[in-house]
């Protein structure tokens, strides 16, 4: 993290912050005959710090599909609409290696540009505060990207509705291990594609329930899965349009729709609101107030607007952040229930 100060490991500063090498040890996982790899190299027009700009697509260290390896490598897995894929990133000199593996293998390569940031302009973001100024400075590799797929980050944003961090994380990869599919290619351990929309709507209501997950975020994922076509073309759209097409699903609201956009779209002004920590953490780094809300955080951002989720980044990477207030809230745990 920049700066002095390293931020406490909620969520909302994990987002912010750079994806470091996995040491969580994965069970073992038969990998996939994924054929020749296919590979792309991109040079992009500016600095563009690989972990810091896909670390945000990481959920928690255990996501069985992102991986960071010792060598600087980031793997990841998705399910492109030609079908599963693996891919891995590398940077070598100002120049971006990009392998892929399985049946979404040339999706993946052609959107590489787009993943690491170069439909992002940064040079659109003009520091107000001293702060951002030094961060931005101290950062120029951070880049807003763009993954074109919807239900891979709308999926998880649901499983994080309102439970603590290690909740949200527990049942995404729990969820992920018993009902993906092994990765493509030469995968790291451990590593699985997600599950497909069918297959997330036949997930039975116990498995759920052993997952940690409550009936009402189960719901909202099958509400949402049933529609997984129709969620899937609001990339295309304009991020205010792609936004309101998702909270028409019952149980999706502006938290969960901004935290989608800003991955599939790199929206760089869709600022997540009815966040617990953001606020909080927003209110103290430009205005001394930690118990600012979403209205005074909005205050706030507003010399940024068009940029004001870049902003907000910048506040998460600084590392300045207020002091706990009270003891972690702890895992309610009902899959024992």
């Amino acid at each position: 993290m920049a700066g002095r100060f390293s931020p406490r490991p909620t969520r909302t500063t994990v987002r912010g912050g750079d994806a470091v090498p996995s040491r969580v040890a994965a069970p073992a996982i038969p990998r996939q005959a994924g054929g020749p790899a296919r590979t792309r190299v991109y040079v992009p027009d500016g600095p563009v710090e690989l972990g810091l700009v896909l670390g945000v697509l990481r959920r928690g260290p255990g996501d069985p599909t992102f991986r960071t390896t010792p060598d600087g490598s980031v793997w990841r897995t998705a399910r492109t609409p030609a079908g599963p894929g693996t891919l891995r990133v590398c940077a070598r000199g100002g120049e971006v290696l990009g392998e892929a593996w399985g049946p979404g293998a040339e999706w993946l390569l052609d959107r590489l540009p787009s993943l690491l940031g170069a439909d992002d302009d940064p040079s659109a973001f003009v520091p107000r505060h001293r702060l951002l100024a030094v961060t931005a400075h101290r950062r120029p590799g951070l880049r807003l990207g763009r993954t074109g797929l919807v239900l891979e980050s709308l999926i998880p944003s649901v499983l994080e509705q309102k439970v603590t961090t290690l909740e949200a994380y527990r049942a995404w990869r729990v969820l992920v291990r018993k009902f993906g599919e092994a990765a493509p290619g030469p995968a790291p351990g451990g590593m699985c594609v997600m599950p497909s929309a069918r297959t997330w709507a036949l997930i039975p209501s116990w498995e759920w329930h052993l997952a940690g997950v409550d009936d009402k975020r189960a719901a909202t994922i099958l509400r949402a899965v049933r529609v997984a076509a129709r969620l899937e073309e609001a990339v295309s759209m304009a991020p205010v349009a792609a936004r309101a097409r998702l909270e028409v699903v019952p149980g999706v609201g502006p938290w969960t729709s901004a935290e989608v956009v800003q991955r599939s779209h790199g929206a760089p002004d869709e600022v997540t609101v009815g966040d617990l920590h953001l606020p909080g953490i927003v209110g103290f780094a430009l205005g001394g107030d930690r118990f600012a809300d979403d209205a005074g955080m909005l205050r706030l951002l507003e010399p940024y607007a068009g940029q004001r989720h870049r902003a907000a980044r910048l506040v998460l990477l600084s590392g300045r952040v207020p002091g706990r207030r009270a003891p972690r809230f702890a895992p309610r745990g009902i899959e024992r229930l």
